[in-house]
């Protein structure tokens, strides 16, 4: 069976992140006094595919540094949560959510963009072949299978509804339903959902099965983007730059990596590592992978952030002006050029 750490709501997190701060920092093993820093990295993974971070350290791209798997995540934001609570020390989300629980008071700060959209790979709603459902007015009163609330998912389907003329009252009807990733698919075939969210590989899995259409995807909604980041607590940046450093540009390289290397190879790669490390998956999926997602190897922008400033202010995270820069820093990419072109915090 694979651990899960808790599901934390973002006020939770934050309260004991405090706590944890007050009994004495981080618990990280190798974690030292006298200037060392930390060099294994406790983080979750993702059930039957491979991260950025577990790539990067298979090619050799983390120097001294480890990665301690105590899980697989059940949804980003719940990831961000487990690293601003020092269950872990890094996680990834969701432009949205990062900014949603560091404006709850969390001090993190994204340093690398992890995962996107392009035309290879994006985020897909799809419909069995026979629905009614075709447009947008269709889905008022209908019910859509996402992975989690606070999401990249329900800012996607809130913009779709809001450009095709919804009001926040008729956006309001359309109901959204958490599931597991894995169960999606299934849920739409069963008639749980009317809609299902799928991305990546099970995207294309459901796909190449038959029987499902798409209704929209992220992609032709914004053409490409990079859709989250992967986070630090502050005081954990403050005690160990060299190694944020090091994790941060081993995933730029990874990134870097699957961008140039022929897909073959990097399904290999992928396959290799998932059967080495002994956690009871399958690489029956890997075969649909088609690309990283992740433009220009990582580095973060502030229209990173300012692509969801209508969905943020609508959904009452943000209350004033969006300020991008509060929330990620480039310096610790070396794969990022001049720090100061890309408007870094810090």
């Amino acid at each position: 069976m694979k651990r899960h750490l808790a599901l934390l709501t973002a006020a939770t997190a934050v309260l004991f992140s405090v706590a944890v701060s007050a009994c004495g920092g981080p618990a990280t093993a190798d974690a030292g006094g006298g200037g060392h820093e930390v060099t294994t990295l406790r983080y979750q993974g993702s059930a039957n595919s491979v991260t950025l971070p577990e790539l990067a350290a298979d090619l050799g791209y983390l120097g001294n540094i480890k990665l301690d798997w105590v899980g697989n995540t059940i949804s980003g934001p719940q990831d961000i949560q487990s690293a601003a609570t020092d269950q872990t020390d890094f996680g990834g989300a969701f432009t949205g959510a990062v900014v949603k629980l560091a404006d709850a008071g969390a001090k993190i700060t994204g340093v690398v963009n992890y995962y996107g959209s392009d035309a290879k790979t994006f985020g897909g709603y799809y419909v069995l072949d026979n629905s009614p459902i075709h447009t947008a007015r269709d889905l008022i009163g209908k019910k859509i299978g996402v992975n989690t609330l606070g999401g990249q998912s329900e800012a996607v389907i809130h913009t779709f509804l809001l450009q095709n003329g919804l009001s926040e009252a008729e956006i309001k009807q359309v109901q959204l339903v958490v599931l597991p990733p894995n169960d999606t698919e299934q849920a739409v075939r069963r008639g749980q959902v009317d809609v299902g969210a799928l991305g990546s590989v099970l995207q294309d899995h459901a796909v190449a099965a038959g029987g499902l259409r798409s209704l929209f995807n992220d992609f032709k909604l914004f053409g490409t983007f990079p859709g989250g980041q992967y986070v630090f607590r502050d005081d954990f940046i403050a005690q160990n730059p060299d190694t944020v450093r090091t994790f941060t540009t081993g995933v730029a390289k990874a990134i870097k990596w699957e961008t140039e290397t022929p897909r073959a190879e990097v399904i290999a790669r992928f396959t290799k590592i998932i059967q080495g490390r002994g956690r009871s998956e399958s690489t029956a999926a890997l075969q649909f992978w088609k690309s990283p997602g992740v433009p220009n190897n990582g580095v973060i922008a502030d229209k990173d952030f300012t692509l969801w400033a209508g969905y943020l202010k609508d959904a009452g995270v943000v209350t004033g002006t969006l300020q991008p820069e509060k929330y990620y820093t480039n310096k610790f990419n070396e794969l990022a050029g001049t720090p100061a072109s890309a408007a870094a915090k810090g």
